[in-house]
Formats: structure tokens, sequence, C-alpha cells
């Protein structure tokens, strides 16, 4: 008898250390804020740093190497003689770089007026979910391009800084869901050189791009810009593609149709001459393949 009573004595005050010890971390869990909210980041509005033609609001992780082969082809409309297009092509190899969480670089080389282009992107605002999180992502970019050209004219005066063109974004976007992606960019694209007193050295645009996700691996995507202040007598016209995100393991492939031959903001904002409404469509494709140049911090 006494051993059964030691024995549920014993049982007894197990069961009251168990659950004065599961009050006391639950305690804790509370005094130390364990069982608070946590902010919790949202990435992936976009598979790639770049809409299409425009940056996303992504940023490529740290130590990582994202290498784009963008490609485009001529006219459709232009029929079956030239392949609709496909006999006539331009490119751009480009080595984008994940330098911090919040900051990444890149540099491209295009056979369009063999052009060099770069830009910096930096993330001011993170969009989360928790205490104190923000709804949207906040980004800046800021870029230049040089041509290479040899002069068309050398009996003239040339001079080293008209090659070159720079511009200035802003991203403002939000993943709304695992479906939908909308980000707003406005623009502005400075060139020092321009044809003629009616052209604005200072472009203003305002764009869009959106991404809607179709299947677990493939997502429609669309951006657009509408410029401000054109020369209404150059012919230019606003750039708009349509394409899809396609993605395979470490690959994105983007398909698109588009308007805009030129692969960096000064051409596609302020050379773009295209119409859709005439069939001046180019069908395209990017290639992005991300390699792990920096060992991950433990």
């Amino acid at each position: 008898m006494r051993m059964a009573k030691y024995i549920l004595t014993v049982c007894l005050l197990m069961i009251a250390g168990h659950m004065l010890y599961a009050q006391e971390e639950d305690l804790l869990k509370l005094v130390g804020g364990e069982e608070k909210p946590q902010k919790q980041y949202v990435d992936y509005a976009f598979k790639s740093s770049r809409v299409i033609m425009s940056h996303s609001m992504e940023v490529i992780r740290p130590g990582v190497m994202d290498m784009r082969i963008l490609h485009r082809f001529g006219n459709v409309n232009r029929g079956a003689y030239e392949f609709f297009g496909l006999d006539n092509a331009s490119m751009r190899l480009g080595f984008d770089f994940g330098i911090t969480k919040n900051l990444m670089a890149g540099i491209g080389r295009s056979t369009n007026k063999k052009e060099l282009d770069g830009f910096i992107k930096y993330r001011l605002i993170h969009q989360a979910k928790g205490p104190g999180a923000m709804p949207f992502s906040f980004l800046l970019v800021g870029g230049s391009s040089m041509t290479l050209l040899k002069w068309a004219d050398t009996s003239r005066k040339n001079f080293f800084t008209s090659r070159i063109g720079y511009y200035g974004q802003a991203i403002i976007g939000r993943k709304f869901s695992e479906g939908f992606s909308l980000q707003f960019m406005p623009t502005i694209v400075h060139r020092n050189l321009v044809a003629t007193q009616n052209d604005p050295h200072d472009l203003l645009a305002m764009g869009a791009g959106a991404r809607l996700k179709l299947s677990k691996r493939i997502s429609l995507n669309v951006d657009y810009y509408y410029r401000l202040n054109p020369n209404p007598e150059d012919g230019t016209q606003n750039p708009l593609s349509v394409g899809f995100d396609i993605e395979t393991g470490g690959h994105v492939f983007q398909l698109h149709f588009t308007n805009a031959a030129g692969m960096n903001e000064k051409v596609f904002l302020l050379e773009t001459t295209n119409k859709w409404e005439k069939g001046d469509i180019q069908f395209g494709f990017n290639i992005s393949r991300s390699f792990q140049v920096k060992k991950k911090k433990k």
C-alpha cells in the first residue's frame, strides 16, 4: 500500500511539475515575444528581375550572378520572304549581380548601335506582412548607356559625351496574391545629344508592369510606357510588350511580342517607331540563368 501511495505521489508530482513547466514556458514565450507575429517579407512578385523590358521589383540574391541573353527579331509583318522577321535579329548579353539583400547591379552589351549599358538597383522598402510591415515595395534604379558606333559625320567636331544617355526610375509595386503582381515605374531619360531642337533632352514617362500566374511555372507578363513629352513629329511610339514567363529549374524563359526593338531604357523609350495596329510587332525571347558565384553566409 505504501508503495502504491509512493508511486501515486511521484506521478502526481510529475504531472504537476509538467504543468508548471508548460505554464512557465508559455509565459516565457509571451514575455519573450515568440508568440508575437513576425514580419515576413514578400518575394517572387515576378519570377525574374525583369518584367519583360522593364526592371521588376525583384532583387537578385547576394552572391548570385544572373546571365541574361535577350533576342529581338524583325517585324512579323515582313512576310515569309524574311521568315516573318526571324531573318533579322539583334541581341543583348548581360550580367546582373546580387550585391546585398537590397542592392544589385548589371552590365550588358547590345548589337543594336553597339551599345554598352549598366545600372544599379536599390530596394528601399520591401513588401512584408506582420508588425511594422509595408504593403508595397519601393525601389530606385539608375543607369547609363553609351553607343560605340563610328561617327556618321567625321567632318564636324564630335564629343564623347554625345554618345551617352542616362535614366532614373522609381518602382512602386505590390504582390497582391500568389497569382497577381502590379508595379508602376515613373521614369526620366536624359540624352546629351538630340537630333532637332524639338526633341527633348529629358523625356518623362510612366510605366506599368503586371504579372498574372497561369500555372505553377507559367505566367502572363505585360509592360507598357506612356511617354509624357515626346516630340510629336518624330514618329516614335509608346512601347508595349506582352509575353510569357516559363520557369524550368534554374532557367527562366521569357517569350514575348513587342513593338520595341531596343533593349535598354534609352532606346525603347526614345527610338521605338513600330506600331502595334499596323502589325509592326517583333517576336523575342529572353533567357535567364543564375549562378551562385559567392558562397552563402551560414
